[in-house]
């Protein structure tokens, strides 16, 4: 009967992962007594938007094998993490980072990543929110926080709201104050709050970035390799267009972009029912479909999500029960959804990256790559390709290395890698290398 029962439970496929619940090993426990059948269905997430659809399509199966009386089912979920040493060095008990981006302001980023959030936590799933806006931090007032983190010796305790942990530098700064860093400082700032907040076991943290491109966006995707990006647009073209920069920094940086989201998608009066179209329509979902990008939904613009912003009280949790409240939960599920398909293929796209990296002699360094080749690189020719601005002329893309002052027996004494798309060297001539990009070594080999 039991190999009659998983025969029954495999014609039952997970919609977006397209394959059957055995043979992605969801069915836990199966136990068979006298005619009761009782097992667990274990999900790759508890937001999955199709989990009611599935028990019960699995109930139905294993009731319709011959012997069977009652069958009991359990649902639970283990969100799968992406890996990395790097973020098992930082945040080892964070399955899965994902920041929320933007091309521009105003588009209402903070309080979609503070709902997503809050939609994702109010279906079971463990949330933090890191808002790495440091010019312009909004989370605290979105979220009506006004008590900064507790200190445990040099790390930070996050204040838990509605079941979030929140990390912000709004915390930090007196009221009137305003930050006015440059890169090595932001860096360091966006170092602190992955490694020295006591994050603890998270399915999901939710990095809400600045507007734009700049050195927040690049330091975290240097530190940790990041599961994959959300981009948030309203429709009208000019949005779209900034929006793209986002996406295309993204695909330069090897970061999946799980999906892009249409805020302020049209207007219904609350008083007459008339829809109008404030920004246009449609413009984030047919750019998402030329592209082939994961298209997670459209949020209406509406007084309800403005006014409960304001008041500290996200829509989600103020009003559960609302339109735009389960707007935010279908959005919620589309990306938990994307998550769980990234990570069930291993993480980012087709392109090559190292799988192991080893130095066969001193001055020869020897890559196997993820598409199976292998490459031996010459220590010295890597060192005089060195892209850093101090051996290439940024403007110009010149060399200003002068390969006579580098020593031929020069050997890389470390190495490190940056994000997903690229490694950096110290060699042993003192020299710290600029960023090799995978595709870069690639050429050289």
């Amino acid at each position: 009967m039991q190999e009659q029962i998983l025969q029954a439970l495999r014609q039952v496929v997970d919609p977006d992962l397209n394959r059957d619940i055995v043979s992605l090993g969801f069915i836990k426990d199966l136990k068979i007594r006298d005619g009761s059948v009782s097992f667990t269905l274990e999900l790759t997430t508890p937001a999955c938007p199709v989990r009611e659809i599935m028990k019960s399509e699995a109930y139905k199966r294993v009731m319709a094998v011959p012997g069977v009386r009652e069958v009991d089912i359990k649902l639970t979920s283990q969100v799968r993490p992406s890996r990395s040493e790097q973020k098992e060095r930082l945040i080892p008990q964070v399955s899965n980072v994902i920041p929320v981006a933007s091309g521009k302001g105003g588009v209402g980023k903070s309080t979609v990543s503070v709902n997503l959030a809050m939609a994702l936590a109010g279906m079971g799933a463990r949330v933090g929110i890191m808002d790495a806006d440091v010019y312009g931090p909004s989370i605290p007032t979105l979220l009506g926080i006004a008590r900064a983190p507790e200190n445990q010796g040099e790390r930070f305790v996050p204040p838990n709201v509605h079941g979030v942990k929140v990390i912000s530098m709004g915390f930090f700064l007196p009221p009137g104050e305003a930050v006015i860093w440059r890169g090595p400082m932001l860096h360091h700032a966006i170092e602190q709050f992955l490694g020295q907040v006591e994050w603890g076991a998270l399915d999901y943290l939710i990095v809400d970035l600045p507007p734009g491109t700049g050195d927040v966006q690049l330091s975290l995707c240097q530190m940790i390799p990041l599961t994959g990006a959300v981009v948030v647009s309203t429709p009208q073209d000019v949005a779209l267009k900034v929006a793209e920069k986002a996406i295309i920094m993204f695909d330069k940086l090897n970061t999946p972009v799980l999906g892009l989201i249409e805020n302020m998608s049209g207007f219904v009066c609350s008083q007459c029912g008339h829809h109008e179209d404030v920004f246009g329509a449609g413009g984030a979902r047919r750019y998402a479909l030329q592209r082939g990008i994961p298209f997670l939904g459209e949020i209406p613009l509406a007084t309800e999500i403005r006014a409960t912003s304001d008041e500290g009280t996200p829509i989600v949790v103020a009003r559960p029960g609302s339109p735009s409240a389960r707007v935010f939960s279908g959005l919620a599920g589309n990306l938990a959804a994307q998550v769980s398909i990234l990570n069930s293929r291993g993480g980012a796209d087709d392109r090559p990256v190292p799988r192991e990296i080893r130095q066969p002699t001193r001055q020869k360094l020897a890559i196997r790559w993820s598409d199976g080749k292998e490459s031996v690189l010459d220590a010295y020719r890597l060192r005089l390709e060195c892209p850093c601005a101090e051996c290439v002329d940024e403007s110009t893309g010149r060399k200003k290395l002068d390969p006579a002052s580098v020593p031929a027996d020069v050997w890389p004494t470390s190495l490190h890698p940056v994000g997903r798309y690229a490694m950096s060297f110290v060699w042993s001539d003192g020299h710290s290398s600029g960023i090799y990009t995978h595709e870069h070594l690639r050429r050289l080999s």
